[in-house]
């Protein structure tokens, strides 16, 4: 059957003639032949997923609708006349999708187990298995180091530094508002372009409403800033910060003005964690990494991977500010801190030849 059935006409007929017959096991043979001759035949992947809906196999059926759907995204051009078949194919998928995360949901809860008294990862898996959550990975966009944990947010609990530079708070706010009443202005915009690179594709390039004054910029104490903001300098020196000449320590003033939006992105590396001492912050202000969305507190360090896709806004009334720096991740031993130093080093050797 197979063999006749290689031409689109051929098995069309057939299945046409089966399906009027009602000769369902006919049919299906024909569209499977047709499928087996021509796996990007979206025609009869269509048919094959309609079949199985009128047989009420909805599971077999949305398998069909799923590789017809990805089949034509993938073809140059797909025929008119197909188009009503995928939008029939994408609101299938939606019904079922819905209808699964119900059936899951309550038989769950008949076993006990819910969402709200799940643990909290046993909790993000239910909501990635109902579609209510997409997968969310380390995606660095310069250097990738394996086997690390894939842990957004971490916990301030377990670094033994942090009580330290939280009991600097007060001073090292005394510290950014002395920086801002000043003549002087320190704060420029975070995203700028290098004279010998392409501009960032960034909406915030140039731009003052994400601002940076810099503690520490490229492995050096930003100029006069020893003398401006000691004591910012000196809770600094508590936390283990990565040491690469010309690449770091790497700590600043971080402000976004009212009604600003860092769009997500991914960090450079997940050998890192991104730290936020919130010095000052508005009602309105948030910060998403993955999944998870917080809000800053104030004197409260906010630990996070940012090579997971991120994002920030303040959309209060007033600048939010607080004081960004970076550490070691702390599953990375002594010797492959010393291994990486010696790596990044030799990436920006490269690039001052």
């Amino acid at each position: 059957m197979a063999s006749a059935m290689t031409g689109e006409g051929t098995w069309l007929e057939q299945a046409r003639a089966a399906h009027w017959r009602g000769d369902d096991a006919g049919e299906s043979a024909a569209l499977d032949a047709a499928i087996r001759a021509d796996r990007a035949n979206i025609a009869a992947i269509l048919a094959m997923a309609e079949l199985k809906r009128r047989l009420s196999d909805d599971r077999a059926a949305g398998s069909f609708y799923r590789l017809a759907l990805g089949t034509a995204a993938q073809a140059r051009s797909v025929p008119p006349a197909l188009h009503p078949g995928l939008q029939r194919a994408e609101v299938f998928l939606a019904a079922t999708e819905q209808a699964f995360a119900d059936h899951l949901l309550g038989q769950l809860r008949g076993a006990g187990i819910d969402a709200a008294g799940a643990t909290p990862r046993v909790a993000e898996a239910l909501r990635m298995l109902a579609g209510d959550q997409p997968l969310y990975l380390q995606q660095p966009s310069m250097f990738y180091f394996p086997g690390l944990a894939q842990r957004a947010f971490f916990d301030r609990a377990d670094f033994d530094w942090v009580p330290a530079v939280e009991a600097a708070t007060d001073a090292i706010r005394a510290e950014l508002q002395a920086l801002v009443a000043s003549t002087a202005d320190r704060f420029g915009p975070y995203v700028t372009a290098s004279p010998d690179r392409p501009p960032p594709n960034n909406p915030l390039l140039d731009k003052p409403d994400w601002g940076a004054a810099w503690l520490w910029k490229d492995g050096e104490i930003a100029e006069g800033m020893d003398m401006l903001c000691p004591e910012a300098l000196a809770a600094l020196a508590q936390a283990p910060q990565p040491v690469i000449p010309g690449r770091a320590p790497l700590a600043l003033f971080s402000r976004l003005k009212p009604g600003t939006h860092i769009q997500p992105h991914h960090g450079m590396l997940n050998t890192r964690l991104i730290c936020h001492l919130p010095l000052i912050v508005p009602d309105g202000c948030g910060l998403r990494v993955g999944a998870e969305t917080r809000v800053w507190r104030e004197g409260e360090l906010t630990i996070f991977d940012d090579s997971f896709e991120h994002e920030a806004w303040n959309r209060g009334t007033s600048d939010r500010t607080v004081m960004l720096f970076e550490i070691w991740r702390p599953d990375i031993d002594a010797d492959e801190r010393d291994q990486l130093t010696r790596i990044f080093s030799a990436i920006d050797s490269y690039s001052e030849q």
